[in-house]
């Protein structure tokens, strides 16, 4: 005959194994969500892409890409920070979502505060391009007619606050001189009208022109690193212009900061695994991005540094954004 209290030893029993299996659970065991806060075909959305296609084979599961645009990335964030810190909601993003709280005081959320950085996988430098119809072919003429016409060169960009935004307002503090920022939705509808020569000049990764100017439909003039690029175009750096002009944007994986420690490297371990393909290198610089790879800490260091030195710039472009 069983005991009377049979019943109830077996459910302490029962919860006892299972409380400890779920403690025991190997991460990760379902889909990880990895959340994009640009349309689809922009860079930080390619990035996420190809090391969604090769994570599963390191992680064991799937990645799944989802685009939620909108507020300068800050829609994207909240979905993050709104999801539990389980190493199942991931964020891919640019140093566009680190100026977010440079640029409004009030978000409901600290963007660096908030976040833990996984792995900074590249960055890349502005290429600096301009309408065919402007009539220029050379960073220098490019800023003759700037400076002798205040105010008549339009530059596009995704957003007030958007890295293409501060890249822009950075290039016209560091030439000085005076653009008008025309904001777009989508970045089909810029392109068309810097082709057409409605705006005038784009400030923005070389992923998002490259096909353009490769094509003759953009020109290229000048590049936001040190020593310009020879492929897979040949551009100048503005500095060749006697132009201060240094810009590098990074690349990465985000998640909540309160993640578990031993969730946090077992990401950031298999993100870097598969930044050591050769292939997925090749594919990366094809879009003129310099694979990079910086861990957890150390990325963190890297994106309040960036915030850091350009600093004035974020200060002034704040104040235009809150006007």
């Amino acid at each position: 005959m069983l005991p009377r209290n049979f019943g109830f030893l077996l459910c302490i029993f029962a919860s006892v194994v299972g409380g400890h299996a779920v403690a025991q659970e190997k991460f990760p065991s379902k889909n990880i969500n990895l959340i994009v806060p640009i349309t689809a075909g922009s860079a930080v959305d390619i990035l996420a892409r190809f090391y969604a296609d090769r994570l599963p084979k390191v992680l064991g599961v799937p990645v799944i890409v989802s685009n939620r645009v909108g507020a300068s990335g800050a829609i994207a964030a909240q979905a993050v920070l709104g999801a539990p810190a389980d190493g199942y909601t991931l964020q891919a993003a640019n140093f566009g979502h680190a100026i977010l709280g440079a640029l409004n005081k009030n978000l409901p959320f600290d963007p660096v505060a908030d976040f833990a950085g996984l792995t900074m996988v590249g960055e890349t430098p502005t290429l600096i391009t301009v309408s065919p119809a402007l009539g220029v072919r050379t960073l220098e003429e490019f800023v003759k007619i700037a400076k002798a016409k205040p105010g008549s060169i339009n530059y596009g960009s995704a957003g007030p606050g958007s890295t293409t935004h501060i890249a822009g307002a950075y290039f016209a503090n560091q030439a000085g001189i005076e653009m008008v920022h025309v904001t777009y939705r989508s970045s089909g509808d810029l392109l068309a009208d810097l082709m057409a020569g409605r705006i005038q000049a784009f400030f923005a990764p070389p992923a998002a022109t490259l096909p353009l100017v490769q094509e003759g439909k953009v020109v290229a003039l000048a590049i936001s690193n040190r020593d310009g690029i020879t492929k897979p175009i040949s551009v100048p750096s503005a500095r060749a212009s006697n132009i201060d002009y240094e810009y590098l944007g990074w690349y990465g994986f985000l998640a909540p900061a309160k993640t578990p420690p031993d969730i946090l490297k077992t990401l950031d371990d298999a993100i870097r695994q598969v930044g050591q393909d050769e292939e997925l290198k090749s594919k990366i610089e094809a879009q003129g991005i310099t694979p990079r790879l910086i861990s957890l800490r150390d990325f963190d260091a890297h994106i309040v540094k960036e915030l850091n030195r350009i600093k004035p710039v974020l200060e002034k472009v704040g104040e235009s954004v809150k006007n």
